[in-house]
This record gives structure tokens, C-alpha cells and sequence, in this order.
């Protein structure tokens, strides 16, 4: 077993070269920035033909088995502008519909206006007076005519305008042509791309990786077919949702009694692409609108209550369910996102991104030099759980890193708390020192803390509970030598801790013990087994002497040699130290305690009376 490094050590000082590396990177980010938001116009059709080329390529591989290529990308794009007609003309009815019955509700809305009774005095009474200046001036129902309409006679002179006249057919194409040909140009350019995407993408696909792969081909291959399935997986997924969102809104609304109850499930459908808020913005339209249908509260309270059920279904139960998996984004990036493409490419760059978003994290999982983008945008915990408890530890006046400890413990066994944190905390304290990054007294510090926390484990005994399923005569006798300094001792408690739990009596050397008294003190305690634990920086060479000494003043005890953390070390450095007299060379607690635990059940003074 061999332990992997928890905590990234610091680099070595940058160097004028990684400051002009530095320049280059910000200059180029700028470039990519300007290039998106000025070439948006082209951009954002071809992002949105990738997006749908992303969502019908399961769809259209699977026509193709029976149509084959052609006949299946002209059925796909069929079938999408038929769906997509046939929603326009509906939407596009129930609009219309929506439209001339307003005017028939303004009574209802005064109605509703007069019931509300605010507070007198207090810190709205401001709001109180205007809500009571919004009474008055509402008409009254005497006010209008008997055709419905209200006396709006002017009372003085009319301002009179001489409106010159204009080129008629010139005029139609700037005011009406213009604003239609615009999108319809943009969507015939959407529909040809997405054409030719889907009858190339495998060609389109092998360029990709030829251009980006640059002789990595496995690895590019492996982050393609990644976000390829991340985003088709997510706009799948997210499309059932809506739907499984939208419909119940619509069927709860027609019952409601909220009229165009279609164009509103459509409009949650399409709005709740957008993250937390599209949902909220889909609910208000119907809530306002069923103030207005309604004389009383009953029907905008059944409305609310309607989508706060629904958003909480599809929430809890929902998204679970069908997701499976997230996206691989943090929920604070996807706004960020959010934020940052709608001000690139406005209401089709929140639309776009999500998506986009999971690629840029996926990209910064398999291209090392886009590490940060996955840092910073993805779900992954931001730290270790040893980078973490050296980060409590560091600080002051905080003692949080029990609560880590916890936390930790309630999945993990006891021997890889040892390996995976607390020992990995000691030696980047260790390295941080030697590098000057650490002064000597927030070492002293440090170690402290450390020490606070073991404290506190063989206090609490439901942390670190005794084993009582090993046999009664292992009652062996450990000594832990530390091999030159404080950090050794600390990492060899650890070991002695563990080995305690489990039946074993501990007793561990001070660091500072001269040889000649070490070998008297090995000598009162009678051990059957010595470890001696080494902590980097501590050199292998200090080990190695302890071994010969050891070895040649008690050849009978067995020796453990703990190279913590240190998975690394030479051949030749192990294969010295084994000359040395020892007998077992671990790296980690867990290994120490399982060769104590599984080839030293017999005592040796047991051995020997047999």
C-alpha cells in the first residue's frame, strides 16, 4: 500500500520567464474575451447549432440504422420544425387570445386595488400614501360610459403636428421587415449549420482531436466523449425535467381556472432552462394574471401554492431521480455563468450557459494547463481533507479542526485518518518550515494544535473505540523511537494510538535520548516489537543507525521501520535499511498495524518458552 500525497507542496519562486508566461496568459484571455463578445453575431449561431447538434445526435444515430445518414438528419430537422411550427402557432394563438380578453379585468384589479388595507403611521406610511393616491386616481365604475369607456375629453387645446410624409414602401421595410428578416436570417443560419453539423460530426469530431490533440489522442478522446456525454446527458435530463415541470403546470392552471393555461406551461418549459430564477420568472406572469381574473384571493393563492408544490416535487424528487449525476459545476459557477454569457452574448448566452460551463470544466479535468477551470468551476471539494485540516489548523484562535476530524471518522477508519490527514498535515508543516514559509513559533504553534487534537482522541473513546474482537494474549509490548526530532515522535504517537486500541502497551522514547541511554531505556521496557518512526525531512540514514544499534544490542526483538508518507524512497535506501536489521519497512500506520497485528500475534518471550 502506498500513500499518495494529500497536500500540494508550494513551487519554487517564479522566475521572469513565468512572469512573461503570466503577461502572455492575461493578454490572451483578453484577446478570447473581446474575440467572444464582438463576434457574437457569429458566435452565438454556431453555439447554439453545436447545443442541438449535442441533443438529436442520440436520435439521429439511431435513425440512421434504417434511413441511413442523409435520410435521417432530413427526418430529425423535419421533425424539429415541425415541433417547432406547430409550438409557434399555439403560443402565438394564445397570445393573440390573451391579449384582448385584459381589457375585460381592469374592474377586478380596481376592485383588489380598494381592498388593500395598509397600516397608518410607522415606517410605511409612505407606501400607505401612495397606494391611497393609486385609489383616487383609479376611475370609478359611474365614471365611464355605458359602452365601457372613460370620459377622456381633453380639457384645453390640442398640440397639433405636421407629420411629414415618407417614402411608404422604404418606411414598411425599416419598421416591419427589418426586426423579422433579422431572426429569421439568424434562425435559417442556426438550421444550415446544424444540417451539415449532423451529416459530419464524425468528420467534425476527428479534426477536433487531430487540432487539439496534438499526439495525445487517448486523452483528447477521453475529454470529448466526456463532455459530449456530460452536456447530451444534461440537456436530456434537464428537457425531461422542464416537461415534467411545465405539463402539471399547465393541467394545474386549466383547472385553476387561469386562462391560456398552454402558453404558460410552455413559458415554464422554456424559462426554467434558466438556473434557480427562470422558474419564479414562469410563475409570476400567471400569478399577476390570476390577480386580475379573479374578484376574490382564492384563485392567485391556489396559483402560488401550485408552483411552490410543483417547484418542490421537482426539486427533491424530480432532478434526483433523473440526474443521476450532476452536471459537475457548482451551483455558485452556474450563476457566475449565467451572469458572464448573458452580458457576452445576451438572453441566447443564458440559454448556452450551462452547457458551455460543463465543457470548460471538463477541459480543465483533462487539459493541465486549464487545471484552474476546474477549480474554480467544478463540484469536486476545493481542498483534501488534509489540506483542509492544515487550513483549520492555521487559524488562530480557531479550533474547528476537531469537528473535521469528526466528520471524517464517520466514514473513514481510524488508520486512515493517521495516513490521509494528520500524518500528510505534519509533513507539509515540516516542508513549509524548511521553506521558510513557516517561522519557528507558528510551527511550535502548529504542532500544538496537533497535538491538542490526538488529546482529544484518546479522550473521546466513541472516536477511537477499542477493539475488542483481537485475542486476549496480544498483549504485546511496542516501543515507538522517534528517529531524530519532534516530528517523528508526533507521527509515531499516531501508530501508538492506533496499535492501543487494539490491545497493545505503548511506550514511546524521548526524542532527545542519547544512544547509550536509548539502548538502557529499550532495555527496562522489554518489547517484543520496536518501531521506529521517521517523518520527512528526517533522512533514511537515521534510521539505518538506529537499526544497527538496535539490532546489535537486542537481536531478538523485532524491528518496524515507518516511513511516513514516504512512498517514494529508493530501492537502494530500502535495501540498506533491511541490511541494517530490519525486519518490516511501512509507509503508512495502516500497514504498521496490520504487520504488527498479523505477524507478531505471538509474543516473543512466548516463543521461546515453547
Amino acid at each position: 500500500m502506498s500513500l499518495k500525497p494529500h497536500i500540494a507542496f508550494p513551487l519554487k519562486k517564479s522566475s521572469s520567464a513565468d512572469s512573461l508566461r503570466t503577461i502572455s496568459h492575461v493578454l490572451l484571455t483578453s484577446f478570447i474575451i473581446a474575440t467572444l463578445y464582438f463576434g457574437r453575431e457569429l458566435l452565438v449561431p454556431l453555439a447554439l447549432a453545436a447545443l442541438l447538434t449535442f441533443l438529436l445526435s442520440p436520435l439521429t444515430s439511431w435513425l440512421q440504422r434504417w434511413v441511413g445518414r442523409v435520410g435521417a438528419v432530413l427526418i430529425v430537422v423535419a421533425m424539429l420544425l415541425a415541433g417547432a411550427g406547430a409550438g409557434g402557432w399555439v403560443l402565438t394563438r394564445q397570445a393573440l387570445d390573451l391579449a384582448n380578453q385584459l381589457p375585460e379585468y381592469k374592474e377586478n384589479i380596481r376592485t383588489k386595488m380598494r381592498s388593500i388595507q395598509l397600516p397608518t403611521g410607522g415606517p410605511f406610511s409612505r407606501v400607505t400614501e401612495t397606494v391611497r393616491d393609486l385609489k383616487r386616481e383609479l376611475p370609478s365604475s359611474s365614471e365611464e360610459g355605458l359602452n365601457g369607456k372613460t370620459n377622456s375629453a381633453p380639457k384645453g387645446p390640442v398640440r397639433v403636428e405636421v407629420v411629414k410624409e415618407t417614402d411608404k414602401p422604404l418606411e414598411f421595410v425599416r419598421v416591419i421587415l427589418a426586426p423579422v428578416l433579422g431572426p429569421l436570417g439568424t434562425m435559417a443560419l442556426i438550421l444550415l449549420l446544424l444540417i451539415f453539423m449532423l451529416m459530419q460530426r464524425d468528420d467534425l469530431r476527428n479534426r477536433l482531436i487531430r487540432l487539439i490533440g496534438q499526439g495525445r489522442i487517448g486523452a483528447t478522446t477521453r475529454a470529448m466523449d466526456d463532455a459530449g456525454n456530460r452536456v447530451t446527458r444534461y440537456l436530456l435530463m434537464v428537457l425531461v425535467v422542464n416537461l415534467t415541470y411545465g405539463i402539471p403546470v399547465a393541467v394545474g392552471l386549466y383547472f385553476i381556472g387561469v386562462p391560456n393555461a398552454v402558453l404558460w406551461g410552455s413559458l415554464a418549459i422554456v424559462l426554467r432552462f434558466i438556473p434557480y430564477v427562470g422558474p419564479w420568472i414562469a410563475a409570476s406572469f400567471p400569478i399577476l394574471l390570476s390577480l386580475a381574473i379573479s374578484p376574490d384571493w382564492t384563485t392567485p393563492l391556489l396559483t402560488l401554492s401550485l408552483f411552490v408544490v410543483l417547484e418542490l416535487v421537482s426539486n427533491n424528487v424530480m432532478e434526483p431521480w433523473l440526474y443521476g449525476s450532476s452536471t459537475g459545476v457548482t451551483p455558485i459557477a452556474l450563476i457566475v455563468a449565467a451572469l458572464v454569457w448573458t452580458w457576452l452574448w445576451g438572453p441566447l448566452g443564458l440559454v448556452l450557459a450551462t452547457p458551455i460551463t460543463v465543457c470548460l470544466v471538463v477541459m480543465g479535468r483533462h487539459v493541465p494547463g486549464l487545471a484552474f477551470l476546474s477549480i474554480a468551476l467544478s463540484d469536486e471539494e476545493p481542498l483534501t481533507p488534509a489540506e483542509e485540516c492544515y487550513h483549520r489548523l492555521h487559524r488562530a484562535g480557531d479550533h474547528d479542526a476537531m469537528e473535521l476530524v469528526e466528520n471524517y471518522l464517520k466514514i473513514n477508519p481510524p488508520g486512515a485518518l493517521f495516513d490521509s490527514v494528520l500524518i500528510p498535515v505534519v509533513i507539509a508543516a515540516e516542508s513549509d518550515h524548511k521553506m521558510g514559509l513557516l517561522e519557528d513559533e507558528q510551527l511550535e504553534r502548529l504542532e500544538t494544535a496537533l497535538n491538542d487534537v490526538l488529546e482529544e482522541l484518546d479522550v473521546r473513546e466513541d472516536l477511537l473505540p477499542t477493539d475488542a474482537s483481537k485475542p486476549a494474549h496480544l498483549d504485546l509490548r511496542i516501543c515507538l523511537i522517534p528517529a531524530r526530532a519532534h516530528r517523528d515522535e508526533l507521527a509515531g504517537s499516531m501508530l501508538g494510538r492506533l496499535l492501543r486500541s487494539q490491545g497493545c502497551s505503548i511506550r514511546t522514547a524521548p526524542v532527545k535520548l542519547a544512544s547509550l541511554k536509548l539502548a538502557e531505556w529499550v532495555r527496562e521496557e522489554k518489547p517484543e516489537v520496536i518501531c521506529i518512526s521517521v517523518v520527512a525531512p528526517t533522512r533514511t540514514v537515521n534510521a539505518r543507525y538506529l537499526c544497527t544499534k538496535l539490532r546489535k544490542d537486542f537481536p531478538e526483538v523485532k524491528i518496524l521501520v515507518g516511513l511516513w508518507g514516504n512512498s517514494a524512497t529508493a530501492a537502494e535506501e530500502l535495501k540498506a535499511i533491511r541490511e541494517s536489521g530490519a525486519d518490516e519497512i511501512v509507509t503508512t500506520v495502516t500497514e504498521a498495524s496490520e504487520w504488527v497485528t498479523g505477524h507478531s500475534l505471538i509474543p516473543i518471550s512466548a516463543e521461546t518458552e515453547g
